[in-house]
């Protein structure tokens, strides 16, 4: 499978591009915000999302000016919500940086959220971007409400496996949809279309999220310490999965282990391998693919071509990755 730079190829001067401007799009006349922004930008992931919103735009008609906005919203509007997550998390680190609330504490970090929240808004506005801020919007009402949703159910050790569903739809799912009908409503392409986008997004979203909670049970060193979501009584699909198949006393037990016990390094490795003497890993895998044929049903709909390529690529690249 090739590399994340090797799949960016057909929209490299398109991302670059997109760099600079978003790097533009946040700046301030306050030196200590300009100052977080700078850090914001400098540690900045792979950029999957533009790579999601600028592949179905050059699937769906070709770049335009509105795709890069679309591209700057998605962003602008996401690390808002990161950095106000860092701050309800009480997390000190993200993706080995310092996270901003560690660096400049909690009052700042959630005022550089507003901001962010507010030059999302301000970029769609002032360039007449109304889809496009629908769209993101209604991605962010949604992760907020999967996020509740979880918290809620969580709390009472209450989850199947249509909730799970509902909850990764809404919390991650909701954000990759959003990046790939963005794209696909910059070019002007109808709503149709736009939709059939939303969905193909929707269904990636699903398959990765399935697979980054499949870590939690694996032995690689995948980047995420084994048992984190354990550890944050997250209740995931194995270990759902692997409830399922068991007897009322030892369903029982588990339960009791992961809402009084996710401290304890020996208990986390006894529903690390309930989990795994249950098959709930592999039968998430198989749940990964079936998510992710779907999407590739859709996108084959679609003529061939380097954005079809790309985001088959990106699809799998997200899907079948280590960590």
């Amino acid at each position: 499978m090739p590399g994340i730079d090797k799949i960016k190829l057909p929209i490299a001067e398109e991302i670059d591009a997109f760099e600079i401007k978003f790097k533009d799009s946040m700046h301030s006349n306050a030196p200590l915000l300009n100052r977080i922004t700078h850090y914001i930008v400098k540690r900045k992931g792979k950029q999957m999302r533009p790579m999601f919103v600028f592949f179905a735009a050059k699937l769906c008609g070709g770049i335009v000016e509105s795709t890069h906005h679309g591209a700057a919203l998605v962003e602008l509007l996401h690390t808002a919500t990161l950095v106000h997550d860092d701050v309800v998390d009480n997390a000190y680190e993200r993706r080995g940086f310092f996270s901003i609330n560690a660096l400049w504490k909690n009052k700042i970090a959630v005022l550089v959220g507003d901001y962010l929240l507010a030059k999302g808004l301000l970029l769609s506005v002032n360039n007449n971007e109304f889809s496009l801020l629908k769209i993101v919007s209604e991605a962010v009402q949604q992760m907020s409400e999967g996020e509740l949703l979880q918290i809620e159910k969580v709390r009472r050790m209450d989850i199947g496996e249509e909730l799970y569903f509902n909850v990764i739809r809404q919390k991650t799912a909701s954000l990759i949809a959003s990046c790939c009908s963005c794209g696909a409503a910059s070019t002007g392409a109808s709503p149709e279309v736009v939709e059939k986008m939303r969905l193909f997004g929707e269904l990636v979203g699903i398959a990765f999220q399935i697979k980054d909670d499949t870590f939690d049970f694996g032995t690689d060193d995948v980047g995420k310490p084994l048992g984190i979501d354990i550890k944050e009584k997250k209740v995931t699909l194995p270990l759902i999965y692997a409830l399922n198949r068991s007897d009322k006393a030892e369903r029982k037990r588990i339960i009791n282990l992961v809402k009084n016990h996710q401290d304890d390094p020996k208990k986390i490795q006894e529903i690390i391998d309930f989990v795994n003497s249950k098959d709930g890993v592999h039968y998430a895998n198989q749940k990964m693919l079936e998510y992710q044929n779907k999407a590739f049903e859709i996108l084959y709909e679609f003529p061939e071509g380097d954005a079809r390529t790309g985001l088959e690529q990106l699809v799998r690249y997200t899907t079948e990755r280590k960590k």
